[in-house]
C-alpha cells in the first residue's frame, strides 16, 4: 500500500487490516507481551537479590527499549491484560454497529475473562494491569486496582450495556465508579483528583483525572445519581484550569512529569468531550477547542507520521498512531479535514508499521524500527482505532469479509 498511490482504496484497506488483525488477536488468546512486563520475568523468583528497585527499573527500560524482544528468553509469559480485554470489547462493540457479525460470542467471551480477571481483595469491581511495575518512587503488585485500567474496563462494560442492556455490565460498571468515588476521590482546599496509581498517591495526573470524571459522568447519566456528578466536575475543572495558555497540558504536576505527549493529550480531549455530554455542560467547552487546536498543530507530520511528544519527530509509537486516529474522528466537527488526516495516519501505519502476518509493530525510531507485538499497547488499540475508523467514517463492513476466527482460547 502507498499513501501517494491514486487507487488507494481506503474502505477495502481499512476492512482488511481490521480482520487480519482481529483474527491475529484471537489466534493468539488475546493474550501477549506489554512494554512494561518485564518484572513478570521467572528470573526475579529464581534470582531473588535481583529483585530491588534499580533492578526492576533497568530491566523494564531496556526492554522497552530493545529492538529485539528477548522476553521468552527471560521467561516472561504472554498475559491477558483486562485493559486490552476492554478495548478489544469496545472495538466488538463498534465493528457490529459497523455491520460485522457474528461479536456476540466474543463480547461474552470478554465479560467473562474481565469477571476473572477483577482485582483480588476489593469490595468493588476493579482491575489493575496483569504485570508488576517499578515507578520512580513505588512498586505497584501485579493485578492491583488502578484507576486508568479501571476507567477503560467500566467504559466498555458501558459500551456493551448501551447496545445490549446487559444489567450486570451497568452493575460492574457503577461499582468500578463507586471505587473511584469511595477509595480515589480526594480535595485539598482548592484541588481535587483521583489518585493514582495507588489510593495513598495524592499527585495531579490530569488524564487520570479526566478519565474517572469522565466515568463518573456517564454513570451519572445513566443512574440519575447526583452523588457522582459534583465530584467528577471538581475534579475536571481543577485539572481543565492546569492547561497552559497554548492549549496543552503536562502529564502531571510533580517536577518529573513536565512532559507534553500526544496519546495522553488525546485522552484528556477525548474525556472532556464525554463529560461535557453526558453531564450537559458547556464550561469545558474552550478548553476542548483550544487543546484540540494545540493538538492538531503539534502532533502531526504532513506525511501522516505521528508524534509522541509535541517537540520532536521521533519515535513514532502505535499507541500515538492509535490515539490520534481515535481523537481525530472525536473532534470531526472542530475541523472538517480531520478525516482526511485520520485516514493519512492510517495510510502511514500502513506502511510503516504494518506485519503482513496481521499486526502492528512497537515504533518507529530514527534509527529503525522496533517491530516487537505488544498486545495491549499495540493491537488492543490499533483495532479500536480501525473500528472507530469503520465505524465513525461512513465506511462500512461487508459481512463477506467476516474472517473464520480460531477457537477462543
Amino acid at each position: 500500500m502507498h499513501a501517494e498511490d491514486p487507487s488507494f482504496d481506503m474502505k477495502n484497506d481499512v476492512e482488511a487490516a481490521t480482520m487480519m488483525l482481529l483474527a491475529y488477536c484471537s489466534a493468539n488468546g488475546w493474550a501477549g507481551h506489554d512494554p512494561y512486563d518485564a518484572l513478570n520475568s521467572q528470573l526475579f523468583k529464581r534470582l531473588p537479590f535481583l529483585d530491588s528497585k534499580i533492578p526492576r527499573l533497568v530491566l523494564t527500560q531496556a526492554l522497552k527499549r530493545s529492538p529485539i524482544n528477548i522476553r521468552r528468553l527471560l521467561l516472561i509469559p504472554r498475559t491477558q491484560n483486562p485493559k486490552a480485554i476492554a478495548l478489544f470489547m469496545s472495538s466488538f462493540i463498534k465493528l457490529s454497529k459497523a455491520g460485522l457479525a457474528q461479536q456476540e460470542s466474543l463480547i461474552e467471551f470478554m465479560i467473562e475473562r474481565l469477571e476473572a480477571l477483577r482485582s483480588p481483595g476489593v469490595p468493588y469491581w476493579c482491575w489493575g494491569y496483569s504485570f508488576p511495575w517499578q515507578g520512580r518512587s513505588i512498586l505497584v503488585p501485579a493485578g492491583a486496582a488502578n484507576l486508568v485500567c479501571t476507567s477503560f474496563v467500566a467504559e466498555a462494560l458501558l459500551d456493551v450495556y448501551e447496545q445490549r442492556q446487559d444489567p450486570q455490565c451497568l452493575v460492574m460498571a457503577v461499582s468500578a465508579a463507586e471505587y473511584m468515588l469511595n477509595e480515589l476521590y480526594w480535595t485539598d482546599g482548592s484541588k481535587a483528583g483521583f489518585s493514582y496509581p495507588l489510593p495513598r498517591l495524592r499527585v495531579q495526573v490530569h488524564n487520570a483525572h479526566f478519565l474517572a470524571a469522565a466515568l463518573l459522568c456517564r454513570v451519572y447519566k445513566h443512574t440519575g445519581d447526583e452523588k457522582f456528578l459534583s465530584p467528577a466536575l471538581r475534579v475536571a475543572s481543577s485539572s481543565a484550569a492546569k492547561q497552559h495558555a497554548d492549549g496543552s497540558w503536562d502529564y502531571g504536576e510533580a517536577t518529573s512529569q513536565r512532559w507534553i505527549d500526544n496519546f495522553h493529550t488525546g485522552y484528556n480531549l477525548c474525556a472532556l468531550e464525554s463529560i461535557s455530554r453526558h453531564a450537559e455542560t458547556t464550561q469545558f467547552d474552550a478548553h476542548i477547542r483550544h487543546g484540540f487546536e494545540f493538538y492538531r498543530s503539534h502532533f502531526f507530520r504532513e506525511d501522516g507520521a505521528v508524534r509522541y511528544f509535541h517537540n520532536r519527530t521521533y519515535p513514532v509509537d502505535i499507541h500515538c498512531v492509535a490515539q490520534s486516529i481515535i481523537t481525530l474522528l472525536a473532534f470531526r466537527d472542530l475541523s472538517p479535514d480531520n478525516l482526511r488526516l485520520a485516514h493519512s495516519v492510517f495510510r502511514w501505519a500502513m506502511d510503516h508499521m504494518w506485519d503482513n502476518r496481521g499486526f502492528f509493530y512497537y515504533r518507529v525510531l530514527r534509527w529503525g524500527t522496533i517491530r516487537t507485538s505488544y498486545m495491549r499497547w499495540s493491537q488492543a488499540w490499533m483495532l479500536l482505532a480501525m473500528s472507530t475508523l469503520l465505524c465513525d467514517s461512513d465506511v462500512t463492513v461487508k459481512h463477506s469479509l467476516a474472517p473464520s476466527l480460531p477457537a477462543l482460547a
